[in-house]
């Protein structure tokens, strides 16, 4: 590697991707628990798409937003973790310059649309709890429709610049990226230019996004909360919040090791890099992982048709047995 070091790059047509700094020797071991969240994640986001398709029942507005955030999920962790394995399983380090800004637009487009969806959802509880005679009404799918496009244009316009603010930096003091994947940052940190224009820019990005969501989310609880201590009985107060606590339990899941990461990569100046490159993996992991689960125990249509569904595939495998040994 270290012939990288002294390469002089001006464009570079690949970059190395070290993986985890400090941490090379247990690479396979890390590997274990990345790949067991990254089969759990493809497999629930694909479960969640396949039961809103197939159950007419669940053909709302919550469900629609339910389906847009597994996109985003299998989207977000499939831009990243299948080269992370590579490079823990087959030492395959190098990524084209081109793959990588791809890279990095896909990864931070998609989590400022997860962010969006996220809104959207407490949106669409604020509506179901405050104003349920007019839910139909206020979220019909031509709104939906729109709803889906903001949070897309939203995530493409922001995001968009970081790639092309990078592509014309020049790489003349290495090629190596301390990390898994291509993050925005850990790219323009080897420009031998000024790069205060990337770092203003997406320090505004990640801070207005941030908090602009979690205020708009705050809002809509604070509303919510206001209309639930209104309800007369212990019991309709606690039944009406059981129908928030899933989606509180995702923003959670989401915003905590994002916040998280953002704190130790801005401010963190004696956080070692491999516990850095750590939690941003995990802020990509962890979110996709957790929310088919959190919905598929929680939400209690999803959990019956899923049910349904494998009770029917035993019965059907026990009557074939049957028969075979008749």
């Amino acid at each position: 590697m270290s012939c990288f070091n002294t390469t002089h790059i001006t464009n570079p047509s690949t970059f190395i991707l070290m993986g985890i700094p400090g941490l090379e020797a247990t690479h396979v071991w890390i590997s274990i628990p990345f790949c067991i969240m990254y089969i759990i994640a493809i497999l629930g986001n694909l479960t969640i798409l396949f039961i809103v398709k197939t159950e007419p029942r669940l053909h709302q507005p919550m469900y629609y937003f339910l389906c847009m955030l597994a996109v985003t999920d299998l989207v977000l962790s499939t831009t990243t973790l299948p080269k992370t394995l590579t490079i823990f399983w087959f030492s395959s380090r190098s990524i084209n310059f081109g793959a990588c800004l791809t890279q990095m637009f896909f990864l931070h487009c998609f989590s400022v649309m997860e962010s969006g969806i996220l809104v959207a959802m407490a949106f669409d509880r604020f509506v179901a709890i405050c104003d349920p005679l007019r839910h139909s009404t206020i979220l019909s799918n031509p709104i939906l429709l729109r709803f889906g496009l903001a949070v897309v244009l939203r995530g493409t316009m922001l995001i968009l610049p970081y790639p092309l603010l990078a592509r014309q930096w020049p790489y003349c003091r290495t090629n190596i990226i301390p990390h898994t994947h291509c993050e925005h940052m850990a790219v323009v940190k080897l420009a031998c230019a000024d790069i205060r224009i990337s770092n203003y820019y997406s320090l505004s990005v990640a801070l207005s996004v941030m908090c602009l969501d979690l205020f708009l989310i705050a809002v809509s609880y604070t509303q919510i909360l206001r209309a639930i201590f209104r309800l007369p009985t212990n019991d309709a107060r606690l039944k009406t919040f059981g129908t928030c606590s899933s989606h509180l339990s995702v923003i959670l899941a989401f915003h905590v090791p994002r916040l998280f990461s953002f704190l130790t990569h801005r401010f963190g100046i004696n956080v070692p890099l491999h516990f850095y490159v750590l939690i941003a993996n995990v802020y990509l992991l962890v979110p996709p992982m957790l929310n088919p689960i959190i919905y598929g125990v929680r939400t209690t249509q999803i959990r019956d048709r899923l049910l349904r569904l494998f009770t029917h595939k035993w019965t059907k495998s026990f009557v074939l047995v049957l028969k075979l040994l008749d």
